[in-house]
This record gives structure tokens, sequence and C-alpha cells, in this order.
């Protein structure tokens, strides 16, 4: 994943994607036959103590959460997202900004969905 996929880094998450292979077997088995992304969220040791990581892992699951809603996130992807140390003292508006930043950098943010629209 580290190492094959593409990856972009910002201050407070950097964020590793690839496109997932079992995707068609995943999608036979959901309920609704939709493609998914896998998604997941690392914080190290380095970050801080068990409360500091479950706070950040909570920031960036929410981050991820608002831009999936907003924008027309590509589906069918591994998607790795690493806290880094700026994230400790971020708001939740700095993460959500970077995120959306390498989610577009790495071409997997599409236009921006119109409101009522389906």
């Amino acid at each position: 994943m580290y190492s094959g996929g593409k990856k972009h880094y910002a201050t407070t998450v950097s964020v590793h994607c690839l496109r997932d292979k079992h995707s068609g077997r995943l999608r036979k088995a959901h309920p609704e036959k939709l493609l998914i992304n896998r998604i997941g969220i690392t914080v190290t040791k380095k970050i801080g103590n068990a409360p500091t990581r479950n706070r950040v892992k909570r920031i960036i699951r929410e981050a991820y959460r608002q831009l999936d809603a907003e924008y027309s996130i590509r589906r069918g992807m591994l998607i790795v997202i690493s806290a880094r140390e700026g994230a400790t003292t971020a708001k939740t508006a700095d993460v959500t900004r970077d995120l959306l930043r390498g989610l577009k950098k790495l071409e997997l943010i599409g236009d921006r969905q119109e409101a009522g629209a389906e």
C-alpha cells in the first residue's frame, strides 16, 4: 500500500490510496450492490498518549464523513489516512482542509454535488 499507491503529505495528515482489487467481490456482498471504499486510519504513539490518539482519530473520521457527504469521493479504493504531528493541536477545519487537498491531489474527489439532486 505505502510503496505501490499514490500519496500526498500535508501538515496534519498524509493520505495514501490504491485501487482495491477486491472491490468487485465486496460489491457483490454489499446489500445494495454498491462499490465501497476501505479506509484505514493510523495514529502512531509518536503523536501522544491514548486519549490524544483517539481524539485525532475521531477528528479524521469526522473530516472524512463531512467530505464524503459534501463531495463525490471515488469508490472502489483502499485509502489509508495517517495522522502527522500537526494533527494534535489542529482544529477539525484544519484537518478537513488538509484531507480535502490530499483527496483532490490524488484525484479521489469529483465535482461538488448539487443540493437536492439525486
